[in-house]
């Protein structure tokens, strides 16, 4: 009996030891009061519970963070206020986090398929100066989004009046004949808009970016409005209208200073600035991360206010694989880094270095130690040799945090012609990232499919672009507007499917395929900007003719493609030329198949 009641005794011992291990291991949100599908506020509850955990997990050993399947509420009352400056959003500040990642390491952030629903305007999830973390498995939605969808019901283009129907969800207000659209803490009169086939969910063809009827309004009907101020020939009854404000305060994600990073099986089907904004980070992994509608049957049209994935002063690895893009505003990808342009020249190894786009600075440029070099902006040509930073510091703030201005000191002495009576810029080879973009569909979006600017090797394969409206790939470049780094040095561009993308005008749209760097003064530039670029084995399926334009190109390859003709859509486009190169040396195209035959003279336009 006595060894029986040992036995019992070790027994329990080792099962309370098993329990204490998993609950060391498993943080189950539900113990810190979080609980699904009550439309409770879960703001307070999820910022203490995360604050908490982070707090108490100080060892190397990884965590899982559960939360219970369901639907949780996050409004702005209790949520976390956090100073967050992101790069290629609007600089207000504070920001109202729902989930605040900070300081976390090997942590899994697992919400077994929870629809994660925010009210306001808020930042739904951050992961800030974090290593090793996996989130998984959520959705992100607003309950009201901020772009308001309308259905245009009759068109009278003799008067120059529209009637449309508001979408159930959109809350709105008529003042002094003008439509406002408002939620929780927010309201504002839509500026612009993007028309969709109210049957495809693509967008209409030639209409691009579309003034709206938020002016000259009367109630006809309850949610049936009438514009005397809005004439367009092209929205015909049955189109479907994302009318659209200026703003892009939040991503729906905002990944910044982090370490390997990998989102996984998560779904943004709406949020007012970007799907995700990663910067200043190492190794991120998007495997099925996607920003899309909520199946066939969702009856909006538009996901995000910008790009779905876009990631600023990023290095390692970005892989994106097996993702749905959808009905955003932007690119489905947008990489690069970002010029600082050239204030003052302080002495021969010092130099006052700007961000100059109003919604890019505020974080890190670079650090000691870091590559460099030095462009003129004018002809976009590299000037003087390589360098390193040996210092840096903010001017205009006491950190990076918030800054603009830095003072860069550099290892070698700089090139003497570059100084603030120039147009130069400088740009950190240390934050350029590798790029593997595959699996992916890319459809029913405005602008652009894909944006990559980094000199680091880039693969584009096995994706659907289908109906991207403007180019499916750009390749671009541009120190004097956006300041976006850089060239592309190794690109490979294969196994792809192109369905009948430039639909539709929009920057940087000259060809299906679109190497565009911004080049002021191109007929000054001697050396080439863009090099080694090969595309190959990808299926073209086009009403249109340009397939691919390029600029300042070194190297370029255009092999074993397949061009398919169809009559889907009239043929608009100004340019006429399957290639249209500028400035191209070193390229080649062979071996590729073109329905109607390819003649040299009618197909290829060179300017050199």
């Amino acid at each position: 009996m006595k060894n029986s009641r040992t036995l019992i005794g070790i027994l329990c011992c080792l099962a309370m030891l098993c329990s204490c291990s998993q609950t060391k291991n498993q943080y189950d949100l539900s113990n810190f009061g979080l609980t699904p599908d009550k439309k409770d506020n879960a703001s307070p509850l999820m910022a203490k519970a995360l604050e908490q955990i982070a707090a108490s997990h100080t060892g190397d050993d990884t965590i899982t963070i559960v939360l219970p399947k369901g639907r949780y509420d996050f409004y702005p009352e209790g949520a976390a206020q956090k100073e967050y400056f992101i790069s290629n959003h609007d600089q207000d500040n504070p920001k109202l986090v729902g989930l605040p990642f900070e300081n976390m390491k090997n942590v899994i952030f697992d919400a077994q398929g929870s629809e994660l629903i925010f009210h306001g305007r808020m930042l739904p999830v951050s992961l800030i100066n974090s290593e090793n973390c996996t989130l998984k498995n959520f959705s992100i939605d607003f309950d009201n989004p901020h772009i308001s969808q309308v259905k245009i019901l009759e068109n009278d283009t003799v008067a120059g009046a529209i009637t449309y129907e508001v979408a159930p969800w959109v809350e709105y207000e008529i003042r002094d004949s003008v439509f406002y659209a408002k939620g929780e803490g927010w309201e504002h009169a839509p500026a612009w808009g993007i028309a969709f086939e109210g049957d495809t969910k693509r967008l209409v063809y030639t209409t691009s970016d579309i003034a709206v009827g938020s002016k000259g309004v009367s109630e006809v009907s309850p949610r049936v409005l009438k514009s005397t101020k809005w004439n367009n020939k092209k929205l015909i009854p049955g189109t479907v209208v994302a009318m659209r404000g200026w703003g892009r305060p939040t991503p729906g994600i905002f990944v910044s200073y982090d370490t390997n990073t990998t989102l996984e099986n998560i779904q943004v089907h709406y949020a007012e600035g970007m799907g995700l904004l990663a910067q200043m980070s190492e190794n991120i992994t998007l495997d099925k991360f996607s920003v899309c509608l909520r199946g066939d049957n969702d009856p909006r049209y538009f996901t995000t206010q910008a790009d779905a994935t876009h990631f600023s002063g990023c290095k390692g690895k970005i892989v994106s694989v097996g993702g749905l893009y959808e009905g955003m505003m932007d690119d489905a990808i947008n990489v690069h880094g970002t010029y600082l342009k050239i204030q003052k020249r302080v002495d021969d190894k010092t130099l006052v270095g700007e961000y100059m786009h109003p919604q890019s600075y505020g974080f890190e440029w670079g650090f000691p130690g870091n590559a460099v070099q030095f462009i003129d902006s004018k002809t976009m040509e590299i000037i003087g040799d390589p360098n390193k930073v040996t210092a840096i510091k903010a001017l205009d703030k006491p950190s990076a945090h918030g800054a603009k201005v830095f003072e860069i000191v550099f290892e070698k002495p700089i090139d003497p012609a570059i100084s603030e009576k120039g147009t130069f810029g400088v740009e950190n080879l240390e934050w350029t990232p590798e790029v593997y973009f595959a699996d992916n569909v890319i459809r029913n979006n405005r602008a652009r499919g894909s944006l990559f600017s980094t000199p680091k090797k880039t693969i584009v394969e096995k994706n659907v672009f289908d109906h991207t409206s403007g180019t499916a790939i750009l390749l671009c470049g541009d120190c004097n507007g956006w300041f976006e780094t850089g060239a592309c040095h190794d690109v490979e561009i294969r196994n792809n499917k192109f369905i009948n993308s430039l639909t539709n005008m929009f920057q940087f749209t000259n060809a299906v395929i679109s190497i565009y760097p911004e080049i002021p003064d191109l007929k000054d530039q001697k050396k080439y900007f863009h090099s080694n670029i090969v595309i190959e084995n990808n299926e073209f399926e086009t009403f249109d003719a340009p397939i691919l334009y390029a600029k300042s190109v070194d190297g370029l390859i255009f092999r074993n493609n397949t061009i398919k003709q169809n009559n889907q859509y009239p043929a608009f486009h100004w340019n006429k030329h399957r290639f249209f190169f500028q400035r191209v040396i070193h390229s080649e195209i062979k071996d590729n198949q073109f329905d109607g035959g390819f003649d040299e003279k009618r197909d290829v336009k060179v300017e050199n």
